[in-house]
């Protein structure tokens, strides 16, 4: 079976490793279509090729507005070259379609498999939550990762039943041993005390503003804040109290593992939104089995009733200090977590087990 999966922007190119390389490891002959990766270095393909046909040639720096102007011209001509491409697959798996009310018209007549990584845009401007909403009619299957994302589809969206299809997101175990791994930044090597971290993309949603507050009397150990900000940072800095510290870069894969082994909790505060389903981050701390704190957005609750992480309710201060407090206190009760998120990782959230379901779910469509 030939399968592309299509990418355009390089958003989850992650994701797309590990799925890649997981339906190769099953048997499938894979490509991955895409674009340059903007930010650093992706990981090596194991056992599936890439090809960069979108946005070749487009001008500046990553996430520029120069730069996503120039894609924006770009995606129609893409999209209708792609179409020529895809002739050749036998299955095409977009991961996202990010020009909506376009991509729908451009859409190559292969049976089509859409990831709804999003259930709907989580920034989304106007018009685009119901051109999403046509996408999802447009194509022949759509992939949700929870039995939340599932009912938000079909009972909100009402998109029919048969089309939606639960698929695990991986834990990212690739992320774990890596050859060529670097050290954490100079400044933070000498850190004794413990370490609660918040990684990846600092939005608003992600609850930054809300894990402050609840740091707030936790003296003991130290808030690590990581990752790439979209949003000003500087009035979150001004407001931190005492033993916050900020990353605020992009963190290449061969330094996650130095943030993730050294952190003795992972935290992701997330704020209240419908939109959302499931976490890269999350899944990368299954894989490095941490103990977990989690708002209860999404499909969070399913990971917290499986007993690898602990739920607070979204925009509750005072129970995430509660939670990270005991936590910081009890090690044997970290270790538990971490033991659960582990059995997560190589089982019910393993890539092998989402790879055959995803072949299964291919071969349905053929």
């Amino acid at each position: 079976m030939h399968v592309h999966v299509v990418d355009p922007s390089a958003y989850t190119r992650p994701y797309d490793h590990a799925l890649c390389e997981a339906l190769a490891g099953a048997g499938a002959d894979v490509e991955l279509i895409t674009s340059r990766f903007g930010y650093g270095p992706v990981p090596k393909p194991s056992g599936y090729a890439v090809r960069e046909l979108f946005y070749r040639g487009v001008p500046g720096r990553a996430g520029s507005r120069l730069r996503s102007g120039f894609k924006l011209l770009s995606h129609g001509p893409d999209m209708a070259r792609y179409r020529r491409v895809a002739a050749r697959a036998d299955v095409v798996h977009f991961q996202w379609l990010p020009v909506q009310t376009l991509d729908r018209h451009l859409l190559p007549r292969r049976p089509l498999v859409l990831t709804a990584h999003d259930l709907l845009p989580r920034e989304g401007r106007l018009g685009q939550s119901r051109a999403q909403r046509r996408l999802y009619d447009a194509v022949d299957a759509v992939v949700v990762h929870s039995e939340y994302g599932r009912r938000a589809l079909v009972d909100g969206l009402k998109v029919g039943p048969a089309k939606v299809h639960v698929i695990h997101h991986g834990a990212f175990g690739h992320l774990v041993s890596q050859p060529d791994e670097l050290p954490l930044p100079e400044e933070l090597r000498g850190v004794e005390r413990p370490v609660v971290l918040f990684f990846g993309l600092v939005r608003p949603y992600k609850g930054v503003q809300r894990l402050l507050d609840a740091w707030r009397g936790i003296d003991d150990a130290e808030l690590w804040i990581v990752g790439h900000p979209r949003m000003q940072l500087a009035p979150l800095q001004a407001a931190a109290p005492p033993g916050v510290r900020f990353v605020p870069r992009f963190i290449e894969d061969a330094q996650v593992p130095a943030f993730f082994h050294r952190a003795d909790v992972v935290v992701l505060p997330y704020e209240r939104t419908e939109r959302f389903d499931q976490s890269g981050v999350l899944a990368t701390a299954l894989a490095f089995g941490k103990a977990i704190v989690l708002s209860d957005v999404g499909s969070f609750h399913e990971i917290a009733g499986s007993g690898a992480a602990r739920l607070v309710a979204p925009g509750d201060a005072g129970a995430l200090h509660d939670v990270l407090t005991e936590l910081l206190a009890d090690p044997s009760l970290r270790g538990r977590l971490g033991a659960a998120a582990r059995d997560l990782a190589i089982g019910q959230y393993s890539w092998k087990r989402a790879a055959a379901r995803t072949l299964s779910l291919y071969a349905s469509l053929l």
